[in-house]
């Protein structure tokens, strides 16, 4: 029998902004909100540290993000890929 994994952790997409650090990353996270009363949207970001087992993310990559369990008091996130951009030809 196979066995079967569901991940129901958040992934989230963001830049990386920080790569100074062993094995962690700082990922800004933006997302759009719309404000309530003046229904305006605006843009928000949020910084998360990540976790980047092998310090193989540097800075300007976009990454996706999962939530894990705490590896220290600020980081509960992990790295899991790059996400590869697709260029137009003209």
């Amino acid at each position: 029998m196979d066995k079967i994994t569901h991940t129901k952790h958040r992934k989230l997409t963001g830049t990386i902004m920080s790569d100074k650090m062993d094995k962690t990353v700082v990922v800004r996270v933006d997302r759009v909100v719309t404000h309530p009363r003046y229904h305006k949207q605006y843009q928000v970001s949020t910084r998360f540290k990540a976790h980047d087992e092998k310090n193989e993310y540097h800075t300007g990559d976009r990454v996706v993000i999962e939530e894990t369990r705490p590896y220290s008091r600020e980081k509960r996130w992990r790295v899991i890929r790059k996400v590869v951009l697709k260029e137009t030809s003209a």
